[in-house]
């Protein structure tokens, strides 16, 4: 190969000019949360999608949000009608709900069917590919929120959660917990990584792949775990 310098009249070559890399543009990947209750979890997970906005511009990602008011396998064939019927590539669906008072075999069952479903791909296409993911709370969502400021192990009844709640909102000057409160994710956010490692200290601690003998446990942090990206920059 010759070390030559190139000849004045070669510079001007199509061949010769530096390589200009072509920007790529990323698609925006869609992202379904379907909740169980229709105001409390609607209203946290609306607050995770004006941050992504705010953070990254409209376009990176869309997370549409679903309160349906129905329960565990209900709730699941709602989103797989729903991504069905929707005109956008929905890559990841989240499931949002409680043990409640629903029976054990459901709200397992319903966890149990997400991981099926997300082994089976029905198309050839991999960009076909959905990934349902089940964000159970036994018993409800107010122990992701207690997680936040606290490591919390007591197996408590949901109706226990509030005044926990509302010493630690309080001493922090935000009011007291209510259930609809439509600004309890900014209220929550400064504490996130918190809840996150107490979530998953939760989990190890249990070492149950049974989410209702996870008591008390919570699956809320994963998607955040997904979209860390977005929120850790």
């Amino acid at each position: 190969m010759s070390l030559k310098p190139p000849k004045k009249g070669d510079l001007s070559k199509t061949w010769m000019r530096p390589r200009q890399d072509r920007k790529i543009t990323v698609k925006p990947e869609y992202h379904l949360i379907v909740t169980e209750g229709t105001k409390t979890e609607p209203n946290y997970f609306r607050g995770l999608e004006k941050e992504i906005n705010q953070r990254h511009g409209k376009g990176r990602i869309h997370i549409v949000i679903e309160g349906t008011g129905r329960n565990t396998l209900s709730l699941l064939e709602r989103a797989q009608a729903f991504v069905k019927n929707n005109n956008n590539p929905i890559r990841h669906v989240w499931l949002v709900y409680d043990q409640d008072d629903f029976p054990r075999d459901n709200f397992d069952n319903t966890a149990y069917k997400c991981k099926s479903l997300s082994k089976q791909n029905p198309s050839e296409n991999p960009d076909d590919f959905v990934t349902y993911h089940a964000l159970w709370s036994n018993q409800c969502i107010e122990l992701w929120f207690l997680l936040h400021f606290e490591y919390f192990q007591t197996d408590a009844h949901r109706s226990e959660y509030k005044p926990f709640l509302d010493n630690y909102l309080n001493s922090t000057k935000q009011g007291e917990y209510k259930k609809k409160r439509d600004d309890i994710y900014a209220v929550l956010r400064p504490r996130l990584k918190i809840a996150i490692n107490n979530a998953k200290l939760l989990e190890k601690n249990h070492n149950n792949t049974t989410p209702s003998k996870n008591t008390p446990g919570t699956k809320v942090y994963e998607i955040f775990d997904m979209l860390s990206d977005y929120l850790m920059q």
